[in-house]
């Protein structure tokens, strides 16, 4: 069943604005990434990590402190979130909206106090989603009625351009 779901998502159309792409290795996430950024443009990667080693594969979590707001500039970020497959699949996609916004959190885990650093995307633009995605069975909400916010597990990637400046510090 996951990998039918892996296929159906990867074979998917985008949203109004939206390009999709299922990378199957580095380099094709890579070459996918500098399509969208600007082939002359250095890239970094931004992405979840536990600062503390913990033997809990599941846990609840509380935001302690947002760390940054990160601000890539519109159409300049590439989303890659890990697909159960034999091999690695990632589906990336970047959209042209300006109404996302980018953050890197602290997380406190409840059962052990494991401590996170986690990149969180807000998307404050959901009118193109489909009216049954995931988000709004969860939420209670429709599309275009509510944003969305959502955590990147540690296998997942964030794609922005490299800045002199990149970040801007919310506390």
């Amino acid at each position: 069943m996951a990998m039918e779901d892996t296929l159906r998502q990867c074979e998917s159309k985008p949203i109004k604005g939206e390009v999709i792409f299922c990378a199957t290795s580095l380099e094709s996430m890579l070459e996918f990434t500098q399509n969208v950024v600007g082939s002359n443009s250095e890239v970094q990667v931004l992405t979840t990590f536990h600062k503390t080693k913990s033997s809990v594969t599941f846990q609840n979590y509380t935001i302690v402190e947002i760390l940054m707001e990160i601000l890539p500039p519109k159409t300049k970020m590439v989303a890659c979130h890990s697909l159960p497959y034999p091999y690695a699949v990632f589906y990336c996609h970047s959209t042209e909206s300006e109404k996302n916004r980018v953050f890197r959190v602290s997380l406190v885990g409840e059962n052990n106090g494991d401590i996170v650093e986690a990149m969180a995307v807000c998307h404050l633009d959901t009118s193109q989603w489909a009216p049954n995605h995931v988000s709004f069975q969860i939420l209670g909400v429709t599309p275009g009625s509510s944003s969305v916010c959502h955590f990147f597990p540690a296998q997942d990637f964030i794609w922005i351009p490299k800045f002199k400046t990149q970040a801007s510090s919310i506390m």
